[in-house]
C-alpha cells in the first residue's frame, strides 16, 4: 500500500499548497458541508463523558474546530493522523499548545482510543486500480476496528462516482464490518450530501 499512500499524500500536499488550511485544502467545497460530515461521524460518540479520539485523515485538524464550537466542554484526548506529512505540519502549527492534542503521520492510528473517526479518506481514488483501492479500504477498516475500543465512523460517497473518485453502496461495506469485523453497524444517509456515514460499534460484552 505504500505507493498508494504516497500518491494520496502527494495529492493532498498539493491541495494544501494551493489552498492552505481551508476546506478546499482538503478537497471539500466549504466549511458548512465539512462540519455537516463531521456531525454525522460524531453520532458515534458520547460527548457527555471524557474520551479518547483518533481522527484518521485529520488534515489540518478541522474536526477540532467543530468540537470547540459544538462541544467546548467535552474532555477529549485527541490524536490526528494523516498520510500527508505537510498536513500534519499544518495541523501542529494550527493547534500548537492545545491540551491533550497530538498529530502523527501515518495510514493507521498509532494508538488505541475509545473512538475512531475518518472523514473522506476513501474518496480520492485518483487512477488506482479498483481492486487495490478496495483492498486499502478493507485494511483501513480493519485498522480502525483494532484501535477503536467502542467503535468507529467513516463516510463514503454514493454511486455513481465521478472520474478519479471512489463511491460504493454503503451496505457493501456495512456488511463487511458486520460479517468480517463483528461490529454492529448503522448506515446514516439523507443528510443533504451525496454520501453515507457508517457507524460501526463494538457490541456489548
Amino acid at each position: 500500500m505504500r505507493p498508494l499512500h504516497r500518491a494520496i499524500a502527494g495529492y493532498y500536499a498539493g491541495r494544501l499548497a494551493r489552498f492552505g488550511a481551508t476546506p478546499l485544502g482538503v478537497d471539500w467545497t466549504c466549511m458548512p458541508t465539512q462540519h455537516l460530515r463531521h456531525l454525522q461521524l460524531l453520532r458515534l460518540c458520547d460527548t457527555t463523558a471524557p474520551a479518547t479520539v483518533n481522527d484518521l485523515g485529520c488534515g489540518y485538524g478541522a474536526l477540532l474546530e467543530l468540537l470547540e464550537d459544538r462541544h467546548p466542554g467535552w474532555a477529549v484526548d485527541y490524536c490526528g493522523v494523516d498520510v500527508a506529512a505537510a498536513m500534519v505540519r499544518a495541523a501542529r502549527r494550527r493547534w500548537r499548545g492545545r491540551p491533550a492534542t497530538r498529530f502523527a503521520t501515518g495510514a493507521a492510528p498509532p494508538r488505541g482510543a475509545d473512538y475512531g473517526l475518518a472523514s473522506g479518506i476513501f474518496n480520492v481514488r485518483l487512477d488506482h486500480d479498483l481492486i487495490v483501492w478496495e483492498a486499502m479500504v478493507a485494511a483501513t477498516l480493519a485498522a480502525l476496528a483494532r484501535t477503536s475500543r467502542r467503535g468507529f465512523a467513516v463516510n463514503l460517497l454514493l454511486p455513481p462516482a465521478k472520474p478519479g473518485l471512489y463511491a460504493a453502496p454503503p451496505e457493501r461495506w456495512a456488511a463487511h464490518c458486520r460479517d468480517r469485523l463483528g461490529l454492529v453497524v448503522e448506515v446514516v444517509a439523507g443528510y443533504g450530501l451525496p454520501e453515507a456515514t457508517l457507524i460501526a460499534r463494538v457490541p456489548p460484552g
